[in-house]
């Protein structure tokens, strides 16, 4: 989806440089310029555009300091303010109006700071939290916070129903926000059971609280809280630590993905599949519940690097994951297993959701148009499922290829469920 930055500063050469170095960063945004509050105010106001977010500089020609980011601010633009010179008392007043941040006109490292900020927030669409707080006014406060920086907000007053969320939800979260003291179950003992089921590199908590005691922040860090923030805080302190944390968190799943995905598609390699898949396994088989693993490939696969070459075998390829992705969850785990060959692992599905959602694959695929400079390719896929428990992963796995196997000598285009 195409993300809408507006830049307004009057100074065209840094407006020139952050721009470009925004389209050389960062894909799929459109750019909107505006050199003063006049042209700013206009795009505002223009409700056939959706400006995503907003970077302008504090001082523009037509207008008085701070009168745009007031404007702005009041109609949820999330804000980032360009500025040359910053004290206490214009800090304050930044701080007033909820901004997302603020950046020091200093060069090449003010442009990267920029850029580094901007890309955080556009990041946060895709990016759920959970707020957890038993108290209403502050629960609100924060959601509201938050959905302001884009955000997904999920919301719980306590901590049981906190750890229902993160385990029923189907939802992948990067951080939860919780407060000490509620019923039920307080902070200490939600950061204590999140830290069973969650290492702190895939799952950040950040404590929000007004306990007065001086070591309460160190027994949270010590049971596996990230970070603790004393109430009250503004927006700007808010965001700077959910930033920090977000960027930490991006930094290890970089590193994760060296060793656990395949390069060409994104998609997870045999290697990370079976060690997730197996513990995904030794659940389901000690809760005596049913899976689902399936195998697909390309039906005549050869043909097209054949008739095309291999570039075009290879986007054939990466828009395998790509439809796959777009109709699985974000807790399915979905790996390239070799050549054009994908195996899919699901939970918590009745055995009918399972053919109805490889029904709507396979007629995805069978639709599905890939244009090329040159070339329109269309091609279909056969899809192995097995659907129960077997003695290991992999037997299941077998099952499901001697399905794709079956798919293959009769007639392909087709799913088969072997129970």
């Amino acid at each position: 989806m195409e993300r809408t930055v507006l830049i307004v500063d009057n100074d065209e050469f840094i407006l020139n440089m952050l721009k470009k170095r925004l389209l050389d960063t960062i894909s799929n945004i459109k750019i909107l310029e505006a050199k003063t509050y006049k042209e700013g105010i206009r795009y505002i106001l223009n409700k056939k555009i959706s400006i995503d977010i907003l970077i302008l500089d504090l001082n523009l020609p037509d207008t008085e300091s701070e009168v745009l980011v007031k404007f702005a601010t009041n109609r949820d633009v999330p804000t980032i303010v360009l500025t040359s010179l910053i004290d206490d008392n214009i800090k304050k007043t930044l701080m007033s109006y909820s901004i997302l941040d603020y950046i020091i006109k200093d060069g090449k490292r003010g442009l990267e700071n920029s850029v580094r900020s901007i890309n955080r927030v556009l990041k946060n669409h895709n990016t759920n939290l959970l707020v957890v707080d038993d108290s209403k006014v502050y629960l609100n406060t924060v959601k509201d916070m938050l959905e302001k920086m884009k955000f997904n907000v999920f919301t719980a007053s306590n901590g049981e129903e906190a750890l229902e969320i993160l385990k029923n939800s189907g939802k992948d979260f990067k951080l939860v926000l919780t407060d000490f003291h509620m019923p039920k179950m307080d902070g200490m003992e939600l950061t204590m059971k999140i830290r069973e089921e969650y290492d702190k590199d895939r799952l950040s908590i950040i404590v929000l609280s007004a306990n007065d005691s001086s070591d309460i922040s160190s027994q949270f860090i010590s049971v596996g809280a990230n970070d603790f923030l004393n109430k009250p805080y503004t927006q700007a302190e808010v965001a700077i630590r959910i930033n920090s944390n977000l960027e930490l968190l991006e930094l290890f799943e970089k590193t994760r993905d060296m060793a656990n995905k395949d390069f060409m598609t994104g998609a997870y390699n045999r290697r990370y599949f079976f060690e997730a898949g197996e513990k995904i396994y030794e659940k389901a088989k000690s809760d005596k519940k049913n899976l689902a693993v399936a195998m697909l490939d390309i039906d005549k696969f050869k043909n097209i690097n054949d008739t095309y070459g291999h570039d075009i075998g290879d986007i054939a390829i990466k828009e395998v994951a790509n439809i796959l992705k777009s109709n699985l969850k974000e807790t399915d785990l979905m790996a390239r297993f070799g050549g054009e060959e994908f195996c899919v692992l699901l939970e918590n599905r009745t055995q009918e959701e399972v053919k109805e959602l490889f029904e709507k694959i396979r007629k995805a695929f069978e639709d599905n148009i890939i244009e090329t400079e040159n070339h329109k390719i269309q091609y279909t896929t056969s899809i192995g499922i097995f659907y129960g428990i077997d003695d290991s992963l992999e037997a299941m796995i077998k099952k499901s290829d001697d399905g794709l196997y079956y798919c293959k000598n009769n007639g392909r285009n087709q799913i088969s469920v072997v129970l």
